[in-house]
């Protein structure tokens, strides 16, 4: 017997149109790719060199020698095998771009929206733009980066992306949240 598989995004279905989007607002990508790199033993200098920042990709800190690369420009079959090529035998490369789901919380709230359940100083001289932890939102493991004065980046296991959006709209009550796909 034969199976149609079809892609489908782990929020489908449970986010969808909004009217309007607010001031504050949760979007969910439909499209980053997004790969493990952990570099080879006495390799991480080498392997951090090579992920710097290019515009194709954008490499987040994971834990020491390891890191998360999020591409808007490479399709998720593409990142892998390109950062393969350029990291050779210095890391390690793993997809994980079905494995992941990547949301941007962003407006004049976001960071007093996320302090409702991350315990990491946001104020941008302690977390500044570019930086990215793995923390616990609540009571789940999430990668986060600043990636602007008034916006972040949340990286989730596909599975509890529903979790993640649910907490998140929880910890936004006392503000305007808007929720959906994103759009770039």
């Amino acid at each position: 017997m034969a199976y149609d598989y079809q892609a489908v995004h782990a929020l489908d279905g449970m986010i969808g149109a909004i009217s309007e989007r607010r001031l504050n607002h949760l979007a969910a990508h439909r499209t980053t790719a997004i790969a493990t790199v952990l570099a080879a033993p006495g390799q991480t200098a080498e392997a951090a060199g090579i992920l710097v920042a290019n515009g194709e990709f954008e490499a987040r800190f994971s834990g020491p020698g390891e890191w998360l690369v999020l591409s808007e420009v490479h399709a998720p079959e593409t990142l892998a095998a390109e950062l393969g090529l350029r990291l050779g035998h210095f890391a390690f490369v793993a997809d994980q771009s079905h494995g992941r789901v990547a949301l941007t919380l962003s407006g004049p709230d976001a960071a007093r929206i996320l302090a409702n359940g991350i315990a990491v100083d946001l104020h941008p001289e302690a977390f500044p733009v570019g930086r990215a932890a793995n923390v616990l939102c609540n009571h789940l493991s999430v990668n986060l980066a600043r990636t602007g004065e008034a916006s972040f980046d949340l990286v989730v296991m596909r599975s509890f992306a529903d979790a993640l959006v649910g907490d998140l709209k929880v910890m936004a009550r006392s503000f305007d949240l808007s929720v959906d796909f994103a759009t770039r």
